[in-house]
């Protein structure tokens, strides 16, 4: 159907952008003998998961048991980058498909012989990677002696296979231009991480790490094998204020309609938090958004189902009807705030569903999971 016609507020892809998008992350891993394993948490959706694929991803990064479920029908080498701390998520790993390579990233053995327990009772073998904490201080041991101390638990333990490191470097969220001294202070760590597990006679297989904000810079960090930045297929504004994209490369918006024009210098949309997320910006940017053909107007406000725009900066007036497409400061949240989505190629095409399988908790049955994008 034409975008115009389409009930807002709704996410919309640019199919073209983001499968642009895809081919750089594919061409600039290859490049430096990187695999990347796409996290996603951004997209949701087994048509964007099987275009990372088909054109080069290695494999995929999930953070859910539903999202693993999912995700096993289209790849068998799928990592877990969120301790399965549950006995409720460990059943529902053990449960997926006899030929599904699933990689945990995990932390603590108390997480650890839980799950090692339960994949050996039903014939399954996991692969571990002990996390540490790159610098964002959430997950993630903090001295490589207790990195040791988890590998050499897996290494020890049926049902389980140490295969190497995991990191985020989630705490380097600044400009591109400024990220050097903190990639070169990671990339000591890293090195001191493996060297310890070297010695304990534990060479690691996989250091996994990686973000899109320095997804360009991957190849800087000492010993990275792969890299799960997800991101990078749509971007964002947070994306672009770093450095990490190019305008020209946002594939994602929010398509709204302007439903008041009373309050003089502002427009409000019926696209809220509900539709964009409340996430600021790091950088201390105002405002929870921008317009995607005119970035100096931000969202300047915004309640559930209001999104207010500043016109204060700008000449132009929307009227009331006119549909606009919102840039959200946080892609990810965004997207899981919808149904589903609308893809289309280019401004003036005919868009058409994107699912998102990949959204929310609760198993579904294999036919819903696989159902057909078109």
């Amino acid at each position: 159907m034409e975008l115009a016609g389409v009930e807002t507020p709704v996410g919309v892809v640019d199919l073209g952008r983001a499968r642009e998008n895809v081919e750089r992350a594919v061409a600039y891993c290859r490049s430096h003998g990187i695999a990347w394993r796409p996290h996603v948490k951004t997209h949701k959706s087994l048509e964007m998961a099987r275009l990372q694929l088909e054109l080069g991803a290695a494999g995929l990064t999930v953070a859910t048991a539903h999202e693993a479920e999912v995700m096993s029908t289209v790849t068998g080498d799928l990592l877990l980058a969120h301790p399965p701390a549950s006995a409720a998520k460990v059943d529902r790993l053990c449960a997926l498909p006899p030929s599904v390579d699933l990689k945990v990233g995990l932390d603590s053995i108390e997480v650890l012989r839980p799950l090692a327990h339960a994949a050996a009772s039903t014939g399954r073998t996991f692969g571990i990677l002990v996390e540490f904490d790159a610098g964002l201080g959430r997950t993630g041991v903090v001295d490589p002696g207790e990195a040791v101390r988890v590998a050499e638990e897996a290494a020890s333990l049926p049902g389980v296979r140490f295969d190497g490191l995991m990191f985020y470097p989630g705490h380097i969220r600044i400009p591109r231009s400024r990220q050097a001294g903190r990639l070169a202070r990671l990339s000591e760590r890293i090195a001191a991480f493996a060297a310890e597990l070297r010695q304990a006679g534990l060479p690691p297989r996989v250091i996994s790490g990686g973000s899109t904000p320095t997804m360009w810079d991957s190849h800087l960090l000492d010993g990275v094998t792969e890299v799960r930045a997800g991101t990078c297929i749509y971007n964002d504004r947070d994306i672009v204020g770093m450095g990490a994209a190019a305008p020209e490369q946002l594939a994602y918006t929010v398509l709204a309609t302007v439903i008041s024009v009373a309050v003089p210098d502002a427009a409000v949309v019926d696209a809220g938090s509900k539709a964009l997320s409340k996430e600021t910006l790091g950088s201390g940017a105002p405002g929870y958004g921008v317009l995607f053909d005119r970035p100096e107007v931000t969202v300047k406000a915004i309640n559930e189902e209001h999104g207010i725009l500043d016109l204060g900066g700008t000449d132009w007036r929307p009227s009331v009807g006119e549909q606009l497409r919102l840039v959200p400061n946080h892609v990810c949240v965004s997207v899981n705030l919808h149904d589903h989505l609308w893809g289309i190629e280019g401004a003036d095409s005919a868009a058409r569903p994107i699912w998102l399988e990949g959204r929310g908790r609760l198993r579904v049955p294999p036919c819903a999971a696989t159902r057909s994008a078109s």
